[in-house]
């Protein structure tokens, strides 16, 4: 019987076109409808990551995906769908990223597995063939997803670097005396800091989407289809930068108050609107250049699908063994859903750091407290941020971040990133060994920095204390999340940092025996606060 379907379904129809009748449609719909029932979890966490501003185009682009599909819905309707037997390895595939995703919890397994199982999905019911004819269209649901934290992290970080360096110089084009101090722009009467809201990511992820969008609706070769699309993060960030400048000048010119509120909003809506200007303007230059010459209004026109051959006659469309084979597959991922239990973290006792000893053998300390937009953009549980001074005036400031779960985007900050933001040059950065507090204790890695801000220098040891483990290495503290996730259901931890000031003309080899002295003196106390 398959064989057969499958004869009737691949038949060449010449001179007419295919269409599904009413019972296909029910199971395509209850097929799409179990997908989002399985996959509910990381779908509603992609959704709440949509309220925000640089994810706010994610409600568009399911849209805009049916509609690019729908553009094609005419060639598709002469196409005969072959059964592809890729499609069911492909749903196999994305449905083991949802088991691995749900059982660690991580929402970014589960999303990229619910795209990964869509895609197969299609390829059972399409064949290769026809599937390639959606496929750019497919993609745009990639930018659905949010990054995961710590590349969001790095990103931010860095793009707030480069746009307040290039902000500096357009300040500086039209006269005005600025220092620039890491994302710390100094106008002598007043600081601007370009904070993660003015790195640019909330323009560079809407705009890389429209410049995808863009670059499958031009017709023109695929070399300036590229072009399209990669030119979004230099023209994101040039007009970041820009605006930057611009908000620098006014300051300068008119107070801070032109730093804030509707004017800044407002602003950040024309840079928007500039960079889409100019997305356009390029358009218009590609379609001006090469052999394959046009006019621009037959190169980008946002056009329906081509009418069907006149006469056409329509076949009945049945679907293919390959997209029957997927059903059992998703049907026992719904069973899966189902019976696997609600995966919330496992319950740790621990001590708040409010209760960390001040004296420490000859050890004082006088306990900070951190302003409540660095709480809000760490995204923190608890904290401890303590000043120690000695009787030879010696002193040492211990910050300590504690998250109870790092599943939902919050997760520890590597300084390493963090504080070039603050205009802190590192001047060495590597991993050193400090012994353990007993004699045959195993000594732990950590990193040691040495940063430097005009005539300042500090000396800076951090690690990462995560479920019993003492990690150097920000990457592998990202696996061990993954695996300490999907194993014993946790991904509680902290980030601990000592510095200490090392002024320049000071041995620093008495500054790094000074430090590991105190390591060894609180990593034995810190287990009662940060649970292994």
């Amino acid at each position: 019987m398959a064989k057969s379907m499958d004869a009737n379904n691949i038949k060449s129809n010449l001179g007419g076109c295919w269409k599904f009748g009413a019972a296909c449609w029910l199971l395509l719909i209850a097929t799409l409808a179990v997908l989002l029932i399985v996959f509910s979890g990381g779908l509603a966490s992609m959704m709440s990551a949509w309220r925000t501003d640089e994810y706010s185009h994610g409600y568009m682009l399911p849209l805009v995906t049916a509609f690019l599909v729908w553009q094609k819905s005419s060639l598709l309707a002469q196409m005969s769908f072959r059964s592809s037997w890729w499609g069911f390895l492909v749903t196999l595939l994305g449905l083991v990223f949802y088991v691995v995703g749900e059982l660690g919890a991580l929402y970014t397994i589960i999303q990229y597995g619910f795209l990964i199982t869509l895609a197969g999905v299609l390829l059972a019911l399409l064949g290769s063939r026809a599937f390639k004819i959606i496929l750019p269209a497919y993609l745009v649901l990639l930018f659905t997803i949010p990054l995961p934290a710590f590349l969001y992290n790095n990103l931010s970080s860095q793009l707030q670097l480069v746009s307040s360096q290039l902000g500096v110089g357009v300040i500086r084009l039209v006269g005005i005396s600025v220092f620039l101090e890491g994302n710390v722009i100094d106008l002598g009467n007043y600081q601007l800091q370009v904070v993660e809201a003015c790195s640019g990511l909330r323009y560079l992820f809407p705009f890389s989407a429209l410049g995808f969008i863009a670059a499958i609706l031009f017709r023109g070769a695929f070399w300036k289809k590229v072009i399209l699309f990669v030119s979004t993060l230099p023209i994101t960030i040039l007009m970041n930068s820009f605006r930057i400048g611009v908000i620098g000048v006014l300051v300068d010119r008119a107070g801070v108050g032109m730093a804030e509120g509707f004017l800044h909003d407002f602003e950040g809506w024309i840079v928007f609107m500039a960079c889409a200007a100019i997305l356009v303007a390029e358009m218009w230059l590609l379609a001006r250049i090469g052999p394959d010459r046009i006019p621009f209004s037959e190169a980008f026109a946002i056009e329906g699908p081509e009418p069907l051959p006149e006469g056409a006659t329509r076949a009945r469309r049945r679907l293919t063994p390959s997209f029957y084979a997927v059903l059992p597959l998703l049907v026992m991922a719904l069973g899966v859903s189902v019976m696997l239990p609600n995966r919330a973290e496992a319950e740790l006792k621990r001590a708040p750091f409010a209760l960390f000893p001040l004296d420490i053998g000859e050890w004082h300390g006088k306990v900070g407290v951190l302003e409540s937009i660095y709480v809000d953009a760490l995204k923190l549980d608890d904290y401890l941020l303590v000043d120690y001074s000695d009787a030879q005036g010696q002193t040492l400031n211990l910050y300590a971040a504690y998250y109870e779960s790092q599943r939902k985007g919050a997760s520890a900050h590597s300084p390493k990133s963090c504080l070039p933001g603050g205009g802190w040059r590192i001047q060495a950065l590597s991993q050193w060994e400090v012994p353990g507090v007993n004699p045959d204790a195993e000594p732990f890695r950590v990193n040691r920095s040495l940063i430097q801000m005009g005539d300042e220098r500090l000396l800076v040891y951090y690690w990462f204390q995560q479920r019993g483990r003492i990690i150097a290495n920000e990457y592998l503290v990202k696996w061990y999340l993954f695996w300490d996730a999907l194993t014993r259901n946790r991904t509680d931890g902290a980030l601990v940092r000592i510095t200490t000031a090392a002024p320049l003309g000071d041995s620093i080899e008495e500054k790094d025996q000074l430090v590991a002295d105190f390591i060894r003196v609180i990593e034995p106390r810190l287990e009662r606060f940060v649970p292994n």
